[in-house]
């Protein structure tokens, strides 16, 4: 499973274990800035998955300048493409290489997203890897995932995690 941060994983989660799958989760999110954004997330999902035992594969490095160069020049609608695609596709081609049955993502918990959107690339991955996708419309559980991550004071951040986000959310 593609995981943007802690808060997010938390219902998608308790509704996939719940189901019977073995989950396991993939940190991969070139698209968050500053850095220091970037280390508050990861170690609000460390913290989260010491506490719920999952195991998250943590790639290398931090692609900053790979991602800026491609979605520099990028319309808007092109830059969330290009974001929502490259994680997916990052995870799917792990999950091939790995042997499992299929890939998800939290993208598909947060009602902030273009869920629509998801839903098709990650459908579209599917066809192309020879992967299953499995969709769930996880929003249904939005304010538990909020209540629970309230309660266990976890870093919630206001905006997706690119710098054009950003700057949409805080430049009036």
């Amino acid at each position: 499973m593609h995981i943007c941060c802690g808060p997010c994983t938390i219902y998608p989660l308790k509704e996939l274990r719940t189901q019977g799958h073995q989950i396991n989760g993939v940190f991969y999110n070139p698209n968050i800035h500053p850095y220091q954004e970037y280390q508050k997330r990861r170690q609000t999902l460390m913290d989260y998955s010491d506490k719920t035992f999952l195991n998250i594969v943590w790639p290398e490095g931090y692609p900053l300048e790979e991602f800026l160069r491609v979605v520099a020049n990028l319309k808007e609608s092109e830059r969330c493409a290009f974001c929502i695609r490259d994680r997916l596709a990052y995870t799917a081609e792990m999950a091939i290489r790995d042997k499992y049955d299929g890939f998800t993502t939290t993208l598909l918990y947060s009602k902030y997203q273009k869920h629509d959107l998801i839903k098709e690339i990650g459908k579209n991955l599917s066809q192309q890897l020879g992967i299953f996708f499995y969709y769930q419309d996880f929003r249904t559980g939005w304010a538990e995932g909020v209540k629970i991550s309230k309660e266990l004071d976890m870093y919630r951040q206001s905006y997706c995690g690119c710098i054009y986000s950003e700057k949409q959310r805080y430049f009036k």
